[in-house]
């Protein structure tokens, strides 16, 4: 993320939804015209975007969202893109609406940077056999505090409910990343919809606003105010924080809570109605390129799970091991996935109620 952003919204499968349709046949990896390009604000490093625009003498047009919501909306009113960055459960979604290409292998030199033999990306839950997808990033969530002011952190989410830190603690105005944070407290998966779960749930958060100075996901900016001394936070961010922006970043520490910690991945995606599907195959795979990734997440301070570039990460994530994402460790069952409506439906009238209470 490099900046702050807000993840994950919810998803759910449409009551009508039609069930999967092969999609699309994959474009050729070939120049057909300047890239439209969707996607978080800032989630580029400048430096890759303005290298593809002169290695291939296109334009990169470029378009922002700020939830997956906002994504969906947009295609499904029928603006037009080149590529698209959805959430996993997102691609899943719009895989199953017919509303994304497919994408070959062959026609990326670099795949095997992601489809190598072994990975989890050849056949990951949301797209069966990667038709439709290549993995961007990976991430963890977790709790970042300020060391110089709470000593007293034990590796659990009940640190959330810390003492020390209270009237300074922050849970991320997310509704899966919140509903998730107390599901794995209580034992619950984090996709949980039954109703009892969810009212154990909903009191569980209520009893924490006490401890609250906010709900916000703007881990970043709230940390370095001073005004968060715990904060619910993305690994990435986190990363960004303490190795980019931090005066002293012995000062500040991350762990991953020991009940398990919702991990996840986004991926790179191409609409049906692309007008330049073309560009977009050749960009994927310049992203795929490992000196390519390795700017990427320099910049961003997320792993982008291109093998030959991970150990750029592990090293840079070395002080603060709890940050690193290894490819292996989306084979968990902690993970958002795509719901259906009314299971969506319990999910948001609980985050509702917790938030107005």
């Amino acid at each position: 993320m490099g900046a702050s952003l807000s993840l994950p919204g919810c998803a759910y499968i449409r009551d009508d939804a039609p069930t999967d349709t092969p999609p699309p046949p994959s474009a050729k990896a070939e120049i057909d015209g300047d890239l439209v390009y969707f996607n978080w604000a800032d989630y580029l490093a400048p430096s890759v975007l303005k290298g593809f625009q002169k290695e291939y003498g296109v334009r990169v047009i470029e378009s922002n969202y700020d939830s997956m919501e906002g994504m969906y909306a947009k295609l499904a009113a029928g603006n037009r893109y080149d590529i698209v960055f959805p959430i996993a459960k997102w691609v899943q979604r719009l895989r199953k609406e017919g509303k994304l290409r497919a994408i070959e292998p062959d026609e990326l030199q670099n795949a095997d940077q992601v489809f190598y033999s072994g990975s989890y990306f050849n056949d990951p839950w949301y797209d069966e056999g990667s038709q439709v997808s290549v993995p961007f990033t990976v991430y963890k969530t977790g709790i970042g505090w300020r060391t110089d002011k709470v000593s007293s952190m034990t590796g659990s989410w009940e640190d959330l409910w810390n003492e020390e830190a209270r009237g300074r603690v922050f849970t991320l105005d997310d509704q899966d990343e919140a509903l998730a944070m107390a599901a794995l407290l209580l034992g619950y998966d984090v996709n949980t919809s039954k109703p009892s779960e969810l009212e154990e749930i909903k009191k569980l958060l209520i009893s924490q606003k006490q401890y609250l100075r906010a709900y916000s996901s703007d881990d970043i900016n709230n940390m370095v105010a001073g005004d968060a001394w715990v904060h619910h936070m993305w690994s990435g961010d986190f990363l960004y924080l303490r190795q980019g922006l931090a005066e002293d970043p012995d000062a500040f520490d991350f762990e991953a809570p020991r009940e398990g910690v919702p991990i996840n991945s986004d991926a790179y995606a191409i609409p049906t109605d692309a007008e330049h599907p073309g560009t977009a195959m050749v960009f994927i795979d310049y992203l795929l390129r490992p000196e390519n990734a390795i700017k990427n997440m320099n910049y961003l301070y997320y792993p982008f799970p291109v093998r030959d570039a991970l150990p750029a990460f592990a090293e840079l994530a070395d002080a603060v091991p709890a940050c690193n994402v290894e490819v292996s460790d989306l084979e968990n069952e902690n993970v958002f996935r795509l719901l259906g409506s009314d299971e969506v439906q319990r999910r948001a009238a609980v985050w509702t109620e917790v938030k107005a209470s």
